[in-house]
């Protein structure tokens, strides 16, 4: 079966009878959620089951879960978190504190069905990241962000939950909120790869990752890497990322357009998937319409990503979580 090049997200905590029969006709390669979906436990086991059987698949489901601000499933039904630069920072051992803590934002995702998360972060943070993005990141420096977000990666594999690498192909200079408005950045292009570029390319060989709403104007000065050919040819052939490559969200700011718009220009740039997230129905027909089906490259790259899928390997939970205790202690 061949699928459409997009993930959506539902309106809202339960499927409605418009998104199941759309959903069923549509055929995205998967769908995300966010805070507006989810209420409790049974709840989003519902949700997820129902997704998948509209698809008649086992469609990936997507979370940004990456604990701290950015966290959509939170207490009192599931675990809370520092954000990821605090807890590097109060850290006794900030490494296996970091693994022990994506282990167990694995074990959350896992038990109401979701099994992939918009995680890791391998932007480098700067003096003038954004506060939107600054303390979600995991150091100041290459070798630290890199030995943090493999970190990440494999204990959510080990957990049994796909990572997203992100925001290729990187976010850390940006001092706008891409939420609300396009960033750009003037570094030399020298400079741009010795460090920015340099995180992406040590984790190029993970299955799945998201592209930043952002221009370079060393590269292509005339739109964000999303939209660019030139950046997503950085990204595929400098930096050698041959993962799936999904779109930030299309409808921030960032980009301009009708998302139907922004998604064509994503996916003709060379991104092998629109992602849509605030579940308007009118704009996921749109994009729908306009992403059209997944190349055979695309498709290529999904079949690989989703055969990286498999069971949680056992551990112990508790003593996990008191060892994490201890840690931070």
């Amino acid at each position: 079966m061949t699928l459409n090049a997009s993930i959506f997200g539902p309106e809202g905590p339960e499927i409605t009878s418009f998104e199941r029969d759309f959903f069923r006709d549509t055929q995205p390669f998967g769908f995300i959620l966010f805070a507006r979906n989810i209420v409790e436990p049974t709840q989003l086991r519902r949700l997820t089951a129902e997704l998948r059987e509209a698809v008649g698949r086992d469609a990936p489901i997507l979370v940004d879960q990456e604990g701290g601000r950015v966290q959509r499933m939170r207490s009192p039904y599931w675990r809370e978190f520092l954000p990821a630069l605090d807890q590097m920072t109060r850290a006794r051992d900030p490494m296996r504190a970091h693994w022990i803590r994506n282990r167990l934002i694995a074990d959350d995702l896992r038990s109401v069905g979701i099994d992939v998360n918009c995680a890791p972060l391998a932007d480098i943070a700067e003096a003038q990241t954004h506060p939107f993005l600054y303390n979600r990141l995991y150091g100041q420096d290459v070798a630290t962000v890199v030995a943090a977000a493999r970190v990440c990666a494999d204990a959510l594999l080990s957990g049994g939950v796909l990572p997203v690498l992100k925001h290729i192909p990187g976010h850390g200079r940006a001092n706008v909120d891409s939420h609300l408005g396009l960033p750009r950045v003037e570094a030399p292009i020298a400079s741009l790869h010795e460090k920015d570029f340099a995180p992406f390319r040590a984790l190029s060989d993970l299955p799945m990752g998201m592209s930043a709403h952002i221009v370079f104007d060393a590269i292509d000065p005339t739109g964000p890497a999303t939209t660019s050919e030139k950046m997503i040819n950085v990204i595929r052939k400098d930096i050698g990322f041959d993962g799936l490559l999904m779109t930030d969200d299309l409808s921030m700011e960032a980009l301009s357009g009708t998302v139907a718009e922004r998604a064509a220009a994503s996916i003709q740039a060379g991104c092998d998937l629109a992602l849509h997230c605030n579940g308007k129905a009118p704009e996921m027909q749109a994009v729908a319409e306009a992403a059209g089906l997944m190349t055979e490259a695309a498709q290529k790259r999904a079949n690989s990503a989703l055969s990286a899928r498999r069971p949680p390997e056992n551990v112990d939970i508790a003593a996990l979580e008191a060892e994490l205790e201890a840690l931070l202690a």
